[in-house]
């Protein structure tokens, strides 16, 4: 068993209560550590220690904070295998997947914005005729709060945790109290890379008590979300009216749309990924495919023998493409999807039962599951379901495909398949969406925006736009003789 345990002030220490909260492994469905359930009080010490902090941070040379971010980027890098194992055992995702891509982005996160920052300019504006100069100052917000999410634990941590403190700001952080582990070894890290008391906090608990103080903290000036719809919709509610900055990164119902004339194996193999990486716990995940009807039947025929061939299995073993999903409660509400499929018209091809590892026989493991549906407008294609289950649909012409991408209340993104010049250009302006990928998904580049358009969000993230985000532009104008 171990105790994880609250950042506060370049210490770590139990909840004030003395609260704990069970902390499962997904792969056997047992306890396997305790967090802290921290209070209002625990959250009101953490902001104490960023305002003590924040003087001497916000001041700090650009040079000085590069070099703290370089470290703890380097010490991410040290211990991949280390993070990549707690990583797993916390979430359920095979190690493979955790040494591949979420703990290399960890590292990126820091390297990419401790660089970023050394690069960030003010803009200076000459008023000629009016002998007057216009320049723009960046200036930190002050203190603000970071909440991430589960399915991508560390990786999503650290995206909002660095540029925050490259941009000169004091953090109160709280990672997802269903997968808090790496976020406690980031602790250590940080006590490692020598970075000064009450810089970065982290104080762990549930959203409902933990988040909450955080979020309608008077003293914390922002606050960067990734998660549920409806839980950004309650955060806007309570920190609108404070006239705090909002970054919302929110819920995805993406398209995935196939012409005729894409490269089909690559497509086929990529849309395999993009349905169900990281047990399709990811916003980005094309969860409705749209097939061109003159390619639908063989594209069906092959996709379902592919998903056929994934192996679903323990996380450390080097043959398991997909884990576990993160939750019992989690795993129950994506199974009522499939369960609630018949009832909407719809057909299952492949997949829709809960799969039990031997050894393992608790663990929360579900088949992948992809559904044919007759209707854009049913419930599987309307709602985040969130887990390894897709739909598929046929669409005769461009308007309809480009009709049946919009027709739901989420933009985050979209990925079309096609080598027609003038399709990829009208599709990418019409999408109602804030990333499209063409030929091509989740190909990320640290330099551009991210972020939903609709019930996905508000705001963007990433490159420069995080270091907006996380900054106050002053301008100051001067009239000279």
């Amino acid at each position: 068993m171990q105790n994880i345990q609250n950042y506060i002030n370049g210490k770590l220490q139990p909840p004030l209560s003395g609260e704990w909260i069970d902390n499962y492994d997904p792969s056997c469905g047992e306890v396997y550590g305790k967090i802290p359930n921290s209070s209002e009080e625990d959250v009101e010490e953490a902001v104490q220690a960023a305002v003590k902090a924040f003087p001497g941070w916000s001041t700090t040379t650009v040079e000085e904070r590069s070099s703290i971010l370089l470290k703890i980027a380097d010490l991410i890098e040290e211990k991949l295998q280390f993070l990549a194992e707690a990583e797993s055992k916390d979430n359920g995702k095979p190690i493979s997947l955790a040494l591949a891509v979420d703990i290399p982005r960890a590292s990126s996160n820091f390297l990419f914005f401790g660089n970023a920052i050394t690069q960030f300019a003010s803009e200076a504006h000459e008023s000629v005729g009016h002998y007057a100069i216009n320049f723009t100052l960046r200036k930190p917000l002050g203190i603000v709060g970071c909440i991430s999410p589960w399915n991508l634990p560390l990786y999503l941590f650290t995206w909002k945790i660095a540029p925050a403190l490259a941009a000169g700001n004091c953090v109160v952080a709280k990672p997802s109290e269903v997968t808090p582990m790496t976020a406690y070894l980031l602790s250590e890290i940080c006590i490692e890379a020598g970075l000064p008391e009450g810089v970065l906090n982290i104080v762990h608990g549930l959203g409902n008590t933990t988040g909450q103080a955080i979020v309608k903290h008077p003293k914390i000036k922002a606050i960067s979300f990734t998660g549920g719809t409806t839980t950004g919709e309650h955060i806007a509610r309570t920190a609108a009216p404070m006239f705090k900055k909002l970054s919302l990164e929110l819920g995805g119902k993406n398209p995935n749309i196939i012409f005729t004339d894409c490269d089909y194996e690559k497509m086929l193999n990529t849309t395999v990924r993009s349905s169900f990486a990281n047990q399709g716990q990811i916003c980005l995940c094309g969860s409705r495919i749209f097939v061109e009807e003159s390619l639908y039947e063989k594209f069906k025929t092959d996709f379902v023998a592919r998903v056929k061939a994934i192996k679903v299995g323990h996380p450390s073993q080097n043959d398991s493409n997909l884990g576990a999903l993160v939750s019992k409660e989690h795993l129950e509400k994506v199974y009522s999807y499939i369960e609630d499929a018949p009832n909407q018209n719809a057909t299952i091809l492949c997949g829709g039962k809960k799969v039990t590892v031997e050894g393992y026989e608790n663990g929360y493991y579900l088949e992948p599951t992809v559904i044919e549906v007759k209707t854009n407008q049913c419930k599987l294609n309307q709602e985040e379901i969130f887990g390894p289950v897709v739909t598929i649909m046929p669409f005769k012409t461009d308007e309809e495909a480009l009709s049946f991408a919009n027709e739901v209340r989420y933009g985050l993104s979209a990925t079309l398949w096609t080598n027609n010049l003038n399709r990829t250009m009208h599709f990418s302006n019409e999408l109602q969406v804030g990333v499209v990928w063409v030929n091509t998904w989740l190909m990320r580049d640290l330099r551009t925006p991210f972020g939903g358009m609709k019930d996905s969000g508000v705001g963007r993230e990433g490159g420069q736009e995080a270091l907006r985000f996380f900054t106050e532009p002053k301008n100051v104008c001067i009239q000279y003789s």
